[in-house]
């Protein structure tokens, strides 16, 4: 018997990573204030799309967040 909804996920050394990581995607930082995010990088910009609050940067894009 086969799980073909569980073909994305693989285990790594540390444990079992997501379907963004297996992918290649940077995955994004969540937190309650982004005063202190927005400030990990010169170029991080801080945006609004569809009612969320995100933290941009398009040079170094693993400086990604979103408040929530």
């Amino acid at each position: 018997m086969t799980f073909t909804g569980f073909a994305e996920a693989k285990p790594d050394f540390n444990g079992w990573r997501s379907r963004a990581a297996i992918r290649g995607e940077t995955q994004m930082k969540v937190a309650n204030s982004l005063r202190s995010l927005k400030q990990r990088h010169r170029d991080c910009r801080v945006v609004r799309r569809k009612g969320r609050v995100y933290v941009i940067n398009k040079t170094q894009r693993r400086f990604k967040a979103r408040q929530g």
